[in-house]
């Protein structure tokens, strides 16, 4: 054990900005400020959709350090969306539960929900830099789309009703860009959120924890562990997760008494991991490779529009790393805009739509920063009276099942949006007695897909979401859409919104002239309380846009144009 850090096993490549010449300086559909998760994602959903983008990254290569490591089930049915899941779940480890501890007794032991059904894990323990260097690898192959300009610094941000100006600065080049639309992925510190001179509200805890990556090889599970006033480290609460490479992440909270500037120095936490490696009867060699602090914070901005520029990620909200909300919040962000933004674009939307993006993800971070606040004075108490309920719970969880509940770390889950402007307000959602409300996100669900040329393949209903394009599934003994939808949906299309449109059916029809879906067993349908004529519509983020019993052409074209902001005269 040496408190020299040895560096990660990963070779962090500085990029280099490929040639540019007068005319890239000028006018884009979009730029990005941020080439984070949050920016290089939104990139990538912009461009798998036919937008152009520029990225404007001030640093030269993915993230260094330790930052976000726990990818969610959702985070997942994005990336796969956008073609990058593959690289993830093949460099990631899965989990799909933990156990806590009350000093050396375990007193909680859970588990995320996971069936057959799913098939993707509930959570990845992936390092951030692993995905955001998948991401940079899938942008590169679209060079036509979008453009990341590393190591280039925003100085100034002058906001038009139709534009947004920006002065750029790359090492002793000074250039502007004119963007039609500006989304700030640029972190906890926001340039853009200074420029405007906007503040982040909400509550900032004094709780100190340190981040310390070690490099270990172990036979321990992939799964969450906590421990709460531990043996090797008394009056602490301490957190581990594995990650990839044999690394490990540590996470604990320094007493009150110690000054952080000092808890943080390898003299002073190396001997705090050693002592609870041996606690655990981890005798292995080991090496440091990351040392940092960390503050958890629950803040948010207000509005994450203004006039025509977006906030995302750690710019618009800073949220405690418990319940690993943190990056999947960002990556749920601008999944959110990128199908918003490029319905605008297209003129497939009217700008009203863009305002429920704010709405809804205002919405979410309030959610999120709740639970999270529950989970943060649960691991890190502010005060005493928190404190002497923690150790209670703690203290009657053995022999309590009904206390446990408290201990239970809330980690993330989809936001349901029911009462958003982007949902269909006119549909049965209240007539339903089970499957996904209006607003929450599709329920995976196994089926058999049969396309056009009758070839049959496994499929979950969440795989049939495209990026840019609405889904609209019809349940019952038909594998065709009925003639009045059909017409409905080219006249749709006619005004640029797309929407893919899917029977699901019990068995095989012979007679079937395109792609259709087979529910063989009906347990689709019973999942989704749907039957015979019942129709889901959801947004090409995944989330139901509306349920109908029974949906007419009319009725549908009236659900999409209210929700687009379009009207018949101005479709």
């Amino acid at each position: 054990m040496s408190a020299d850090l040895k560096p990660y096993p990963f070779d962090f490549v500085k990029r280099q900005n490929r040639p540019r010449g007068d005319a890239d300086s000028g006018h884009h559909p979009v730029v990005i400020i941020g080439g984070g998760v949050a920016g290089l994602t939104a990139a990538l959903a912009l461009a798998v959709q036919g937008i152009r983008s520029v990225v404007l990254e001030a640093d030269e290569t993915v993230c260094f350090g330790s930052r976000a490591i726990c990818i969610s089930r959702r985070s997942l049915e994005i990336f796969e969306r956008l073609g990058v899941v593959g690289d993830i779940l093949e460099k990631g480890l899965p989990w799909t539960g933990g156990r806590s501890y009350f000093r050396n007794q375990e007193v909680l032991r859970f588990s995320m929900p996971h069936d057959a059904n799913q098939h993707l894990p509930p959570m990845v323990n992936i390092q951030q830099y692993y995905v955001e260097e998948y991401l940079v690898r899938a942008l590169e192959l679209r060079p036509e789309m979008v453009e990341i300009r590393w190591a280039s610094r925003v100085n100034k941000i002058s906001a038009g009703e139709d534009s947004v100006l920006l002065d750029v600065e790359h090492g002793k080049e000074r250039y502007q860009l004119r963007a039609d639309w500006l989304v700030a992925c640029d972190g906890g510190r926001s340039t853009v959120r200074e420029a405007l001179g906007l503040h982040l509200q909400g509550t900032a805890y004094e709780g100190v924890y340190i981040i310390a990556d070690i490099e270990l090889e172990s036979s321990l599970p992939t799964e969450r562990l906590a421990w709460f006033d531990p043996p090797s480290n008394p009056g602490s609460t301490l957190l581990m997760h594995k990650q990839p490479d044999n690394i490990w992440r540590i996470d604990y909270q320094i007493r009150d008494d110690e000054v952080p500037s000092e808890a943080v120095k390898p003299e002073n936490v190396l001997p705090r991991v050693q002592a609870h490696l041996e606690m655990i009867g981890q005798t292995g060699a080991w090496t440091p490779l990351w040392i940092t602090l960390y503050k958890a914070n629950a803040l948010t901005l207000e509005s994450y529009r203004h006039g025509r520029i977006f906030f995302a990620g750690d710019a618009a909200h800073l949220v405690p790393i418990f319940g690993v909300r943190g990056a999947n919040s960002a990556i749920d962000d601008v999944d959110n805009l990128a199908w918003k933004l490029a319905a605008v674009i297209k003129g497939g939307a009217r700008q009203p739509l863009l305002d429920s993006y704010s709405d809804e993800r205002v919405f979410a971070a309030h959610e999120n920063l709740q639970k999270g606040m529950k989970s943060t004075e649960f691991m890190a108490p502010p005060t005493f009276a928190f404190q002497m309920m923690r150790e209670a719970v703690l203290s009657l969880a053995d022999d309590t099942p009904g206390v446990r509940s408290l201990i239970n770390p809330r980690q993330t889950s989809a936001i349901a949006y029911t009462d958003s402007r982007a949902v269909a307000m006119r549909d049965d959602d209240r007539s339903f007695t089970s499957g996904p409300r209006r607003g929450s996100v599709l329920q995976s669900a196994a089926l058999r897909r049969i396309d056009a040329q009758g070839r049959q393949s496994c499929v979950h209903i969440t795989q049939l979401v495209l990026a840019g394009q609405y889904l609209l599934l019809q349940f019952g003994a038909k594998a065709a859409i009925g003639a009045d939808l059909a017409q409905a949906l080219a006249n749709l299309r006619n005004e640029g919104i797309e929407i893919r449109a899917l029977a699901v059916c019990p068995g095989i029809d012979p007679e079937a002239g395109g792609e259709y879906l087979i529910d063989a067993d009906g347990a689709a349908a019973a999942l989704y309380g749907a039957q015979d004529g019942g129709v889901y519509v959801a947004r090409p983020d995944g989330h139901v846009l509306g349920r109908w019993r029974s949906l007419s052409g009319p009725a549908l074209v009236q659900a999409m144009h209210e929700v687009s902001g379009m009207t018949g005269e101005q479709a």
